[in-house]
Protein backbone atom coordinates (compact mmCIF):
# COMPACT_ATOMS: atom_id res chain seq x y z
CA UNK A 1 0.00 0.00 0.00
CA UNK A 2 1.07 3.49 -1.17
CA UNK A 3 0.21 7.17 0.35
CA UNK A 4 -1.49 9.32 -1.90
CA UNK A 5 1.22 11.77 -1.78
CA UNK A 6 3.82 9.56 -2.94
CA UNK A 7 2.30 8.45 -6.39
CA UNK A 8 0.79 12.62 -7.00
CA UNK A 9 4.05 13.90 -5.88
CA UNK A 10 5.90 11.60 -8.25
CA UNK A 11 3.08 12.24 -11.41
CA UNK A 12 3.70 16.10 -11.03
CA UNK A 13 7.60 15.42 -10.98
CA UNK A 14 6.46 14.38 -14.53
CA UNK A 15 4.53 16.88 -15.75
CA UNK A 16 0.93 15.66 -14.29
CA UNK A 17 -0.92 18.60 -12.78
CA UNK A 18 -4.47 18.24 -14.15
CA UNK A 19 -7.01 15.85 -12.84
CA UNK A 20 -10.69 14.40 -14.30
CA UNK A 21 -12.56 11.87 -13.40
CA UNK A 22 -15.44 10.10 -11.69
CA UNK A 23 -14.84 8.74 -7.92
CA UNK A 24 -14.69 5.37 -7.15
CA UNK A 25 -14.08 4.06 -3.83
CA UNK A 26 -10.49 3.32 -4.72
CA UNK A 27 -9.75 6.37 -5.66
CA UNK A 28 -11.03 8.55 -3.36
CA UNK A 29 -7.39 9.48 -1.59
CA UNK A 30 -6.35 10.34 -4.76
CA UNK A 31 -9.10 12.99 -5.28
CA UNK A 32 -8.93 13.84 -1.50
CA UNK A 33 -5.37 14.56 -1.82
CA UNK A 34 -5.34 16.80 -5.43
CA UNK A 35 -8.65 18.81 -4.09
CA UNK A 36 -7.16 20.41 -1.22
CA UNK A 37 -3.81 21.47 -3.46
CA UNK A 38 -4.18 24.53 -5.37
CA UNK A 39 -1.29 24.06 -7.45
CA UNK A 40 -3.35 20.62 -8.78
CA UNK A 41 -6.41 21.18 -11.03
CA UNK A 42 -9.20 18.05 -10.38
CA UNK A 43 -12.82 18.78 -12.97
CA UNK A 44 -15.78 16.31 -11.42
CA UNK A 45 -16.78 15.14 -14.73
CA UNK A 46 -20.16 14.18 -15.20
CA UNK A 47 -19.10 10.69 -16.92
CA UNK A 48 -16.02 8.74 -17.63
CA UNK A 49 -16.14 9.44 -21.58
CA UNK A 50 -15.76 13.10 -20.52
CA UNK A 51 -13.03 13.12 -18.66
CA UNK A 52 -11.06 11.33 -21.14
CA UNK A 53 -12.10 13.70 -23.50
CA UNK A 54 -10.95 16.65 -21.53
CA UNK A 55 -7.54 15.62 -21.01
CA UNK A 56 -7.34 15.03 -24.37
CA UNK A 57 -8.05 18.57 -24.41
CA UNK A 58 -5.13 19.71 -21.99
CA UNK A 59 -3.07 17.20 -24.14
CA UNK A 60 -3.78 19.05 -27.06
CA UNK A 61 -2.59 22.49 -25.47
CA UNK A 62 0.60 21.05 -24.64
CA UNK A 63 2.67 22.76 -26.35
CA UNK A 64 5.34 25.46 -26.76
CA UNK A 65 5.66 27.14 -23.32
CA UNK A 66 2.99 24.44 -22.01
CA UNK A 67 4.27 21.59 -23.44
CA UNK A 68 5.54 19.46 -20.09
CA UNK A 69 1.88 19.59 -19.32
CA UNK A 70 0.31 16.21 -18.72
CA UNK A 71 -3.61 14.68 -17.27
CA UNK A 72 -4.75 12.06 -15.52
CA UNK A 73 -8.44 10.55 -16.11
CA UNK A 74 -9.48 8.60 -13.45
CA UNK A 75 -12.58 5.55 -12.98
CA UNK A 76 -13.91 2.92 -12.07
CA UNK A 77 -13.75 -0.21 -14.70
CA UNK A 78 -17.34 0.03 -14.84
CA UNK A 79 -17.03 3.05 -16.55
CA UNK A 80 -14.60 2.09 -19.28
CA UNK A 81 -17.87 1.61 -21.27
CA UNK A 82 -18.85 5.24 -20.58
CA UNK A 83 -15.36 5.99 -22.32
CA UNK A 84 -15.11 3.77 -25.40
CA UNK A 85 -15.72 6.25 -27.60
CA UNK A 86 -13.46 9.16 -26.90
CA UNK A 87 -10.80 6.09 -26.52
CA UNK A 88 -11.15 4.40 -29.41
CA UNK A 89 -12.40 7.78 -31.80
CA UNK A 90 -10.53 10.58 -30.14
CA UNK A 91 -7.29 10.06 -28.09
CA UNK A 92 -6.03 6.70 -30.65
CA UNK A 93 -7.51 8.43 -33.78
CA UNK A 94 -5.69 12.19 -33.18
CA UNK A 95 -2.68 10.87 -30.94
CA UNK A 96 -3.52 12.56 -27.80
CA UNK A 97 -1.74 10.52 -24.87
CA UNK A 98 -2.90 10.38 -20.94
CA UNK A 99 -2.56 8.69 -18.45
CA UNK A 100 -5.42 6.12 -17.11
CA UNK A 101 -5.90 5.37 -13.71
CA UNK A 102 -9.04 2.47 -13.75
CA UNK A 103 -9.71 0.48 -10.41
CA UNK A 104 -10.37 -2.95 -11.02
CA UNK A 105 -14.12 -3.82 -9.03
CA UNK A 106 -14.85 -7.45 -9.35
CA UNK A 107 -11.21 -8.77 -9.94
CA UNK A 108 -11.17 -12.24 -9.81
CA UNK A 109 -10.71 -13.85 -6.30
CA UNK A 110 -11.68 -10.48 -4.48
CA UNK A 111 -15.10 -10.73 -3.55
CA UNK A 112 -16.96 -7.29 -4.92
CA UNK A 113 -20.61 -6.11 -5.61
CA UNK A 114 -22.77 -8.06 -8.39
CA UNK A 115 -22.70 -5.09 -10.78
CA UNK A 116 -18.88 -6.17 -11.24
CA UNK A 117 -18.92 -9.42 -11.87
CA UNK A 118 -18.78 -9.10 -15.69
CA UNK A 119 -16.93 -6.08 -15.89
CA UNK A 120 -13.79 -7.25 -13.22
CA UNK A 121 -12.66 -10.23 -15.42
CA UNK A 122 -13.20 -8.91 -18.68
CA UNK A 123 -11.24 -5.39 -17.68
CA UNK A 124 -7.96 -6.76 -18.63
CA UNK A 125 -9.16 -7.39 -22.40
CA UNK A 126 -11.02 -4.60 -22.67
CA UNK A 127 -7.99 -2.38 -22.57
CA UNK A 128 -5.82 -4.99 -24.85
CA UNK A 129 -8.89 -5.03 -27.56
CA UNK A 130 -8.74 -1.13 -27.42
CA UNK A 131 -5.12 -1.29 -27.62
CA UNK A 132 -4.31 0.73 -24.72
CA UNK A 133 -0.74 -0.67 -22.73
CA UNK A 134 -1.56 -1.57 -19.25
CA UNK A 135 -0.22 -2.52 -16.15
CA UNK A 136 -1.25 -3.04 -12.00
CA UNK A 137 -1.07 0.06 -10.29
CA UNK A 138 2.27 0.41 -8.16
CA UNK A 139 1.29 -1.09 -4.54
CA UNK A 140 5.32 -0.23 -3.02
CA UNK A 141 6.97 3.23 -3.12
CA UNK A 142 9.57 2.43 -4.80
CA UNK A 143 7.54 0.80 -7.78
CA UNK A 144 6.04 4.50 -8.58
CA UNK A 145 8.75 6.43 -10.45
CA UNK A 146 9.82 3.18 -12.74
CA UNK A 147 5.85 3.23 -13.63
CA UNK A 148 5.21 6.56 -14.48
CA UNK A 149 8.73 6.24 -16.55
CA UNK A 150 6.98 3.40 -18.61
CA UNK A 151 3.86 5.26 -18.58
CA UNK A 152 5.29 8.37 -20.03
CA UNK A 153 7.68 6.74 -22.24
CA UNK A 154 5.23 5.01 -23.98
CA UNK A 155 2.77 7.89 -24.11
CA UNK A 156 5.77 10.27 -25.70
CA UNK A 157 6.23 7.52 -28.54
CA UNK A 158 3.23 6.12 -29.44
CA UNK A 159 1.00 9.40 -28.74
CA UNK A 160 -2.06 6.96 -27.17
CA UNK A 161 -2.92 6.39 -23.78
CA UNK A 162 -1.27 4.17 -20.96
CA UNK A 163 -3.44 2.72 -18.11
CA UNK A 164 -2.46 1.76 -14.62
CA UNK A 165 -5.29 -0.74 -13.00
CA UNK A 166 -5.45 -0.54 -9.46
CA UNK A 167 -6.30 -3.74 -7.20
CA UNK A 168 -8.63 -3.07 -3.68
CA UNK A 169 -6.54 -1.43 -0.91
CA UNK A 170 -3.40 -0.24 -2.87
CA UNK A 171 -3.92 3.22 -1.55
CA UNK A 172 -4.15 4.65 1.85
CA UNK A 173 -7.00 6.62 2.95
CA UNK A 174 -7.17 10.41 2.85
CA UNK A 175 -8.95 12.51 4.63
CA UNK A 176 -11.15 15.58 3.18
CA UNK A 177 -10.83 18.42 5.03
CA UNK A 178 -12.26 21.02 3.01
CA UNK A 179 -15.68 21.36 1.43
CA UNK A 180 -16.52 21.70 -2.30
CA UNK A 181 -14.73 21.92 -5.42
CA UNK A 182 -11.88 23.37 -6.36
CA UNK A 183 -11.93 25.85 -9.61
CA UNK A 184 -15.70 26.24 -9.43
CA UNK A 185 -16.88 29.35 -10.09
CA UNK A 186 -18.90 31.01 -7.58
CA UNK A 187 -20.68 32.83 -10.09
CA UNK A 188 -22.32 29.13 -11.26
CA UNK A 189 -23.20 28.63 -8.26
CA UNK A 190 -25.00 31.91 -7.01
CA UNK A 191 -26.00 33.16 -10.28
CA UNK A 192 -27.67 32.14 -13.38
CA UNK A 193 -27.95 34.55 -16.50
CA UNK A 194 -31.37 35.22 -18.38
CA UNK A 195 -31.56 34.01 -21.46
CA UNK A 196 -31.70 36.77 -24.74
CA UNK A 197 -33.38 35.95 -27.40
CA UNK A 198 -33.20 37.03 -30.88
CA UNK A 199 -35.71 36.35 -32.96
CA UNK A 200 -35.68 36.61 -36.89
CA UNK A 201 -38.25 36.72 -39.82
CA UNK A 202 -38.39 32.90 -39.33
CA UNK A 203 -36.08 31.93 -41.92
CA UNK A 204 -33.41 29.83 -40.51
CA UNK A 205 -29.76 30.41 -42.10
CA UNK A 206 -27.46 27.71 -43.39
CA UNK A 207 -25.00 26.50 -41.53
CA UNK A 208 -22.30 27.93 -44.56
CA UNK A 209 -23.80 31.37 -43.35
CA UNK A 210 -23.27 30.38 -40.03
CA UNK A 211 -19.99 29.19 -40.61
CA UNK A 212 -18.69 31.93 -42.12
CA UNK A 213 -19.48 34.55 -39.50
CA UNK A 214 -17.72 32.21 -36.57
CA UNK A 215 -14.40 32.56 -39.11
CA UNK A 216 -15.29 35.95 -39.28
CA UNK A 217 -15.04 35.99 -35.44
CA UNK A 218 -11.97 34.05 -34.98
CA UNK A 219 -8.94 35.66 -36.05
CA UNK A 220 -6.12 32.49 -36.54
CA UNK A 221 -3.43 34.53 -34.44
CA UNK A 222 -5.92 34.48 -30.40
CA UNK A 223 -8.38 31.82 -31.53
CA UNK A 224 -8.73 27.76 -31.71
CA UNK A 225 -12.32 26.29 -33.24
CA UNK A 226 -12.99 22.97 -32.10
CA UNK A 227 -15.93 21.54 -34.95
CA UNK A 228 -17.99 18.78 -34.02
CA UNK A 229 -18.14 15.35 -35.87
CA UNK A 230 -20.16 15.28 -39.41
CA UNK A 231 -21.24 18.18 -41.65
CA UNK A 232 -19.76 20.56 -38.95
CA UNK A 233 -16.83 19.70 -39.50
CA UNK A 234 -16.13 19.33 -43.11
CA UNK A 235 -18.15 21.99 -44.55
CA UNK A 236 -15.85 24.21 -42.12
CA UNK A 237 -13.05 22.41 -43.85
CA UNK A 238 -14.04 23.16 -47.10
CA UNK A 239 -14.75 26.76 -46.01
CA UNK A 240 -11.41 28.07 -44.96
CA UNK A 241 -8.96 24.93 -43.74
CA UNK A 242 -7.19 27.03 -41.48
CA UNK A 243 -4.63 25.77 -38.94
CA UNK A 244 -6.09 26.77 -35.74
CA UNK A 245 -9.07 24.31 -36.66
CA UNK A 246 -9.92 21.37 -35.58
CA UNK A 247 -12.25 18.42 -37.23
CA UNK A 248 -13.63 15.61 -34.91
CA UNK A 249 -14.02 12.80 -37.24
CA UNK A 250 -15.99 10.57 -34.19
CA UNK A 251 -16.45 10.50 -30.29
CA UNK A 252 -19.67 12.27 -30.97
CA UNK A 253 -20.62 14.88 -27.82
CA UNK A 254 -16.78 15.50 -27.17
CA UNK A 255 -16.13 18.85 -28.61
CA UNK A 256 -17.18 20.51 -25.55
CA UNK A 257 -15.44 18.64 -22.80
CA UNK A 258 -12.40 18.81 -24.78
CA UNK A 259 -12.64 22.33 -25.53
CA UNK A 260 -13.56 22.48 -21.74
CA UNK A 261 -9.74 21.01 -21.21
CA UNK A 262 -8.10 23.27 -23.76
CA UNK A 263 -9.16 26.16 -22.50
CA UNK A 264 -8.86 25.50 -19.12
CA UNK A 265 -5.49 24.34 -19.55
CA UNK A 266 -4.44 27.27 -22.36
CA UNK A 267 -5.83 30.13 -20.78
CA UNK A 268 -3.63 32.51 -23.47
CA UNK A 269 -6.05 30.94 -26.39
CA UNK A 270 -10.07 31.71 -27.08
CA UNK A 271 -11.29 28.58 -27.66
CA UNK A 272 -14.54 27.71 -29.70
CA UNK A 273 -16.56 24.42 -29.49
CA UNK A 274 -18.91 24.03 -32.38
CA UNK A 275 -21.53 22.10 -31.71
CA UNK A 276 -24.41 19.83 -33.04
CA UNK A 277 -27.83 19.15 -31.80
CA UNK A 278 -27.52 15.60 -31.88
CA UNK A 279 -24.21 16.21 -30.44
CA UNK A 280 -25.23 18.17 -27.65
CA UNK A 281 -28.03 15.72 -26.93
CA UNK A 282 -26.09 12.81 -26.73
CA UNK A 283 -23.80 14.20 -23.99
CA UNK A 284 -25.54 16.76 -22.33
CA UNK A 285 -24.48 16.55 -18.50
CA UNK A 286 -21.32 18.37 -19.81
CA UNK A 287 -23.85 21.75 -20.01
CA UNK A 288 -23.16 21.20 -15.70
CA UNK A 289 -19.39 20.64 -15.88
CA UNK A 290 -19.01 24.01 -18.58
CA UNK A 291 -21.20 26.01 -16.26
CA UNK A 292 -19.19 25.17 -13.09
CA UNK A 293 -15.59 25.03 -14.34
CA UNK A 294 -15.81 26.78 -17.66
CA UNK A 295 -13.65 30.31 -18.17
CA UNK A 296 -14.13 33.28 -19.83
CA UNK A 297 -11.96 32.23 -22.80
CA UNK A 298 -14.42 29.20 -23.78
CA UNK A 299 -17.54 29.94 -26.03
CA UNK A 300 -20.13 26.95 -26.86
CA UNK A 301 -21.73 27.74 -30.06
CA UNK A 302 -24.57 25.03 -30.63
CA UNK A 303 -25.33 24.79 -34.62
CA UNK A 304 -29.36 23.14 -34.33
CA UNK A 305 -31.05 21.83 -37.35
CA UNK A 306 -33.13 19.68 -35.91
CA UNK A 307 -31.18 16.45 -37.44
CA UNK A 308 -28.64 13.85 -37.62
CA UNK A 309 -27.46 15.16 -41.44
CA UNK A 310 -24.71 13.58 -41.81
CA UNK A 311 -26.24 10.06 -41.24
CA UNK A 312 -29.40 10.46 -43.57
CA UNK A 313 -31.40 13.49 -42.28
CA UNK A 314 -32.82 11.73 -39.52
CA UNK A 315 -34.73 13.72 -36.98
CA UNK A 316 -33.70 14.75 -33.38
CA UNK A 317 -35.62 15.86 -30.52
CA UNK A 318 -33.96 18.74 -29.89
CA UNK A 319 -36.79 20.71 -31.42
CA UNK A 320 -38.55 20.28 -27.79
CA UNK A 321 -35.08 21.23 -25.88
CA UNK A 322 -34.28 25.05 -24.49
CA UNK A 323 -30.69 24.63 -24.99
CA UNK A 324 -30.07 28.17 -23.56
CA UNK A 325 -32.23 27.71 -20.43
CA UNK A 326 -30.35 24.47 -20.28
CA UNK A 327 -26.62 26.59 -20.49
CA UNK A 328 -28.66 29.46 -18.10
CA UNK A 329 -29.41 26.88 -15.54
CA UNK A 330 -26.26 24.93 -15.13
CA UNK A 331 -24.47 28.29 -14.57
CA UNK A 332 -23.10 29.68 -18.10
CA UNK A 333 -22.46 33.31 -17.80
CA UNK A 334 -24.33 34.46 -20.94
CA UNK A 335 -27.16 32.01 -22.76
CA UNK A 336 -28.56 33.22 -26.18
CA UNK A 337 -31.11 31.73 -28.36
CA UNK A 338 -32.42 32.67 -32.33
CA UNK A 339 -32.37 31.76 -35.88
CA UNK A 340 -30.56 34.91 -37.16
CA UNK A 341 -26.58 35.71 -37.72
CA UNK A 342 -26.90 38.52 -35.13
CA UNK A 343 -27.09 35.91 -32.52
CA UNK A 344 -23.36 34.89 -33.45
CA UNK A 345 -22.39 38.06 -33.46
CA UNK A 346 -23.68 38.71 -29.89
CA UNK A 347 -21.88 36.10 -28.61
CA UNK A 348 -18.44 37.16 -29.75
CA UNK A 349 -18.72 40.50 -29.41
CA UNK A 350 -20.23 40.05 -25.76
CA UNK A 351 -17.68 41.83 -23.20
CA UNK A 352 -16.62 41.51 -19.49
CA UNK A 353 -18.07 37.71 -19.09
CA UNK A 354 -16.91 35.75 -16.40
CA UNK A 355 -17.38 32.58 -17.11
CA UNK A 356 -18.53 30.66 -20.83
CA UNK A 357 -20.74 32.26 -23.11
CA UNK A 358 -23.33 30.05 -25.04
CA UNK A 359 -25.45 30.12 -27.84
CA UNK A 360 -28.26 28.09 -29.34
CA UNK A 361 -28.67 28.71 -33.43
CA UNK A 362 -31.31 27.35 -35.14
CA UNK A 363 -30.21 26.58 -38.72
CA UNK A 364 -31.31 24.94 -41.62
CA UNK A 365 -30.86 21.73 -43.30
CA UNK A 366 -29.48 21.11 -46.51
CA UNK A 367 -25.47 20.85 -47.46
CA UNK A 368 -23.32 21.03 -50.92
CA UNK A 369 -23.82 18.13 -52.66
CA UNK A 370 -20.28 18.04 -53.26
CA UNK A 371 -18.84 18.55 -49.23
CA UNK A 372 -15.60 17.40 -49.16
CA UNK A 373 -14.47 15.21 -46.53
CA UNK A 374 -10.83 16.83 -45.08
CA UNK A 375 -7.53 15.27 -47.06
CA UNK A 376 -5.69 16.03 -44.07
CA UNK A 377 -5.29 13.41 -41.51
CA UNK A 378 -6.56 13.76 -38.26
CA UNK A 379 -2.70 13.71 -36.51
CA UNK A 380 -1.52 15.86 -39.29
CA UNK A 381 -4.54 18.42 -38.03
CA UNK A 382 -3.43 17.98 -34.31
CA UNK A 383 0.19 18.42 -34.91
CA UNK A 384 -0.77 21.59 -37.58
CA UNK A 385 -2.77 23.41 -34.87
CA UNK A 386 -0.12 22.21 -32.02
CA UNK A 387 2.41 24.30 -33.78
CA UNK A 388 0.38 27.00 -34.20
CA UNK A 389 -0.34 27.74 -30.74
CA UNK A 390 2.81 26.64 -29.54
CA UNK A 391 4.15 29.72 -31.09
Amino acid sequence: MIEAAQFVEAARERGFDWYAGVPCSYLTPFINYVLQDESLHYVSAANEGDAVALIAGVALGASGAFKARRGIAMMQNSGLGNAVSPLTSLTWTFRLPQLLIVTWRGQPGVADEPQHALMGPVTPAMLDTMEIAWELFPTEADAIGPALDRATAHMDSTGRPYALVMQKGSVAPYKLTRKGLSGVRQRALNERAEVQSFAGTGERVSRHDALQRVIAHTPKESTVVLASTGFCGRELYAIDDRENQLYLVGSMGCVTPMALGLALSRPDLNVVALDGDGAALMRMGVFATLGAYGPANLTHLLLDNGAHESTGGQATVSQGVEFARIASACGYALALDGDELAVIDRLFDAKDIDGVRFARLSINTGTPDDLPRPSITPEDVRRRLQTHIGR
